[in-house]
């Protein structure tokens, strides 16, 4: 058996390891194979010699990253490990290995790695380049827009694409919002603000800023998209469930020569008015089979939240 000794310096211990060593609990059960002891700023760690390897290396990063930003947390430790973290329960591992070892997505600021945590979600990332339209359909939680909106990111990044555009119907969820005060965009920005968080995470402040000025990235309620061609560009549809007939049909036909469209909705989710009918189960009927796009449901198994949704969605009966 090998040994490998390290000392842990110009890093605060209990950042590194977490309350009641929570974040070295994770870290070890990420390495079964290997014995892992801490005393201090030292650190012995004891296996054979592929095992010490690979821990060094994943080791060396979690020490890098809290020496840049001083603070460590699960999705840190996530995205460094290449593990999906859950919150643990009694009788329950810290990980789910749920696809959490994808290949990055994008890099987002302050550390953040988007990347595929789950098999439907890799499946988005790998159906993209071989299909020009994506539906992606799931319950909510399942990160379907957040991925939708990484592969736009990263296509922008890239130069694959000019521009990148994101829509949703904008339909009261429930609720009676009543008259919004400020101008326009005052106006239907809460109807899009899931949008804007998922860019947050993706692209820094400053620099969206400016997309979002020149236009680079357009963010606009789905009746805007009527008469446009949307041409080089990554063009997302949102909540499409609450899409009518005619307004999914208008949206897939502004579809420019070289342009990129992803269609994400939730079934189980319709706010429309009783009286009108979804387009999403419209176009999943006849839409089916046609080359170049391609359906992709996801389910209970992607919900990638906090491990209380799905046992709410499975309550309700939209998964099993």
């Amino acid at each position: 058996m090998n040994e490998l000794n390290l000392t842990i310096e110009n890093v605060n211990p209990v950042v590194l390891w977490g309350s009641n060593n929570e974040y070295f609990e994770i870290i070890r059960k990420q390495f079964p194979k290997i014995k892992i002891v801490a005393r201090g700023n030292e650190v012995k760690v004891l296996g054979d010699e592929a095992e010490l390897n690979l821990f060094n290396s994943k080791f060396q990063d979690i020490i890098k990253h809290v020496d840049k930003f001083q603070s460590l947390n699960n999705n840190d430790l996530e995205s460094i490990l290449g593990a999906s973290i859950s919150v643990p329960v009694e009788g329950e591992s810290h990980f789910t290995k749920n696809g959490g070892g994808g290949e990055p997505i994008v890099f987002g600021p302050n550390g953040i790695v988007v990347k595929a945590r789950t098999a439907n979600q890799r499946r988005m990332v790998d159906s993209i380049n071989s299909n020009d339209i994506i539906f992606a359909i799931g319950p909510a939680g399942t990160g379907k827009t957040y991925t939708a909106v990484a592969l736009a990111v990263r296509a922008l990044k890239n130069k694959e694409i000019k521009r990148i555009i994101l829509t949703r119907p904008a339909v009261e969820a429930g609720e009676n919002l009543g008259f919004l005060p400020g101008d326009l965009k005052e106006k239907i920005d809460p109807y899009l603000r899931p949008l804007y968080d998922a860019l947050d995470d993706m692209i820094p402040a400053e620099k969206l800023k400016i997309y979002l000025e020149n236009r680079t990235i357009e963010i606009a309620p789905l009746a805007f998209m009527r008469g446009r061609t949307l041409d080089n560009c990554f063009v997302i549809l949102d909540e499409a469930q609450n899409a009518t007939d005619m307004q999914l049909k208008m949206f897939l036909t502004r579809m420019g020569p070289t342009a990129k469209f992803i269609v994400t909705g939730d079934i189980t989710q319709i706010d429309l008015p009783k009286i009108q009918h979804s387009g999403l189960h419209t176009g999943l009927r006849i839409l089916t089979g046609i080359k170049g796009i391609d359906i992709i449901y996801l389910n209970g198994d992607d919900v990638v939240r906090h491990k209380l949704v799905k046992n709410i969605l499975r309550a309700y009966g939209d998964i099993q």
